[in-house]
């Protein structure tokens, strides 16, 4: 049985396009994506990870599950109350500049208030907002997620500081060159705060799970669940972990060099690949020619 790798049916084209330098590549876009963990009380088994199902009406990647996760807005590069390792050491963590790092950061902890109701900021440096989801709550989450409220406005309305200190840095994965929609992301641990629950709050999504890394991967393997190549990555990679607390503390020392997906032509085929994940290797076979040879 096939597994639940998204890919798209256009991809052979322009991966050919690209090959022939006829597709110039889109600047990707940065983001940032959130893997929001939850304790079972079972080391054992470790923790669960709260993923959305795409709409398959998205253009992009429709039907495929994923983590709460968007676009950098430029706007949050103001200053805000900020709690937690500073932006110099999230500059340097994340490979970009101080500005970056504030956007990137506030990006996930935004993306992950807009699309799951889950709000990592509190009125002091040491806490976190308890329920998130009354009515004035949910008019400035709709303001943000319109655009007519950034992030910094919005933590500055309610005297909130953001928790940087609640965020680990885990990987960065950029789109392939050849893709039409392209982003730079960095992805994230964090764990979910107590006193706050999950909701499906994306108009993006159609379905949202609590499901623990290792089972997922599983229905992954199986063809049940489609993914993404970073998001069955990064589950793989988190299964080990019995505790939220675990993963998090497992992240300043991860490797955030970006993996970016290559295609080159070996023996009249294009191979796919990206480097250090075999598993998602794809073999197309080049169009053929009038006379019957590979092109």
């Amino acid at each position: 049985m096939a597994n639940g790798q998204w890919y798209p049916p256009e991809w052979p084209e322009r991966i050919r396009a690209h090959a022939e330098g006829t597709l110039t590549p889109v600047l990707p876009r940065r983001a940032a994506t959130v893997m929001l963990l939850k304790d079972t009380g079972d080391p054992a088994t470790g923790p669960i990870v709260h993923m959305l199902r795409r709409r398959a009406s998205m253009a992009f990647a429709g039907g495929a599950y994923a983590y709460p996760g968007g676009g950098v807005d430029p706007r949050d590069d103001r200053d805000i109350r900020w709690a937690g390792p500073t932006r110099a050491w999230w500059a340097d963590r994340l490979g970009v500049d101080g500005a970056g790092a504030q956007a990137i950061v506030c990006a996930a902890v935004r993306e992950t208030y807009e699309e799951a109701g889950v709000l990592l900021a509190g009125p002091t440096p040491e806490s976190v907002v308890g329920d998130t989801t009354g009515a004035d709550w949910e008019t400035d989450r709709a303001a943000l997620v319109a655009r007519e409220l950034s992030f910094a406005e919005f933590l500055d309305r309610r005297g909130l500081v953001l928790r940087s200190d609640l965020l680990g840095a885990w990987a960065r994965w950029i789109t392939p060159e050849f893709e039409s929609r392209r982003y730079d992301t960095w992805f994230f641990v964090a764990a979910l705060p107590e006193g706050q629950r999950t909701r499906n709050a994306s108009t993006e999504a159609d379905r949202t799970v609590w499901i623990r890394p290792r089972e997922a991967a599983d229905r992954y393997d199986k063809g049940e669940l489609l993914m993404m190549p970073p998001t069955i990555a990064t589950l793989r990679e988190l299964s080990p972990y019995g505790t939220a607390a675990a993963a998090l503390a497992a992240a300043p020392a991860r490797d955030l060099t970006p993996v970016l997906a290559r295609a080159r032509l070996v023996d009249g085929e294009i191979v796919l690949s990206w480097p250090g994940h075999d598993e998602f290797t794809k073999h197309i076979p080049t169009l053929p020619t009038p006379g019957g040879g590979p092109a």
